[in-house]
């Protein structure tokens, strides 16, 4: 990270417990290292074993992510980062309408057989991630599946966890493979979900209102080239290092604007 990326950061990061006297023990190593070595595997799509020897050792590095992932302190600085961002474009930090979409992955010989399937649509198998962005193309949640798993089927619990999280949310758009006895659960239970369908007297490509914000979004996600392929025994790995991507670009972001 630059200097003015890593003061952006800096400000958005969850404050340690032991920092604010409730316990716990000093952290060993500098944050910004630990950070730096996160994102460089991320972005490199590199082993944890092989973390190069400028940062601190690979296993207290794979600790301190392990640690951030579940006790939600990287969730809260993804937050707080999409907060700012969505305050610098002039707009509100909590959103108030949602695309949903999904994305088919090959999985690696990581992946247990298990927690992996076949997307016969997609013709790929493996492990499917299904999000949910903002108009600004901003994640707002993530969920990991097998590939297995229709699109409608993992919308339920994705739309509860939208209603959960985020009150002001209105509306979440999504595409015709939503469609169905979906549709009719969300507008009863939520009053959340508006397909967007393509229209059949038009040939070729075409731009559908809303959908590009998700679509975008996923060009984004495979910048990192540890989300170009599914290497995580558990999805819920995956899952964290989809916020870890999310969290560089808009640190970077945020960073430019600064400067």
């Amino acid at each position: 990270m630059s200097d003015a990326e890593w003061a952006v950061v800096r400000d958005a990061m969850p404050v340690p417990p032991w920092l604010e006297g409730r316990g716990g023990q000093p952290e060993g190593y500098c944050h910004r290292q630990m950070l730096d070595a996160v994102r460089y595997l991320v972005a490199g799509g590199i082993t944890w074993r092989a973390m190069p020897g400028d940062f601190p050792v690979w296993d207290r590095v794979y600790a301190f992510a392990r640690r951030w992932g579940a006790k939600g302190l990287l969730a809260e600085l993804h937050d707080r980062l999409r907060g700012l961002v969505r305050e610098h474009a002039g707009r509100n930090p909590e959103p108030t309408a949602a695309i949903v979409d999904s994305q088919s992955l090959r999985a690696a010989a990581t992946v247990p057989a298990s927690s992996r399937g076949y997307d016969a649509g997609k013709k790929v198998p493996g492990r499917k991630r299904h999000i949910v962005v903002d108009c600004l193309g901003l994640l707002l949640t993530v969920m990991v599946t097998t590939a297995s798993v229709q699109d409608r089927h993992a919308a339920v619990p994705l739309m509860k966890r939208v209603r959960n999280r985020y009150k002001k949310v209105v509306l979440v758009w999504a595409d015709g493979g939503y469609a169905g006895r979906l549709v009719t659960w969300a507008r009863q239970k939520l009053q959340l979900l508006q397909i967007v369908k393509r229209s059949d007297d038009v040939a070729g490509f075409v731009v559908l209102p809303r959908r590009w914000c998700v679509e975008r979004t996923f060009a984004w996600l495979f910048r990192s080239r540890r989300l170009v392929r599914n290497y995580e025994t558990l999805p819920a790995v995956h899952e964290q290092m989809v916020l870890w991507s999310m969290t560089m670009l808009m640190s970077r972001r945020l960073a430019r604007r600064r400067a």
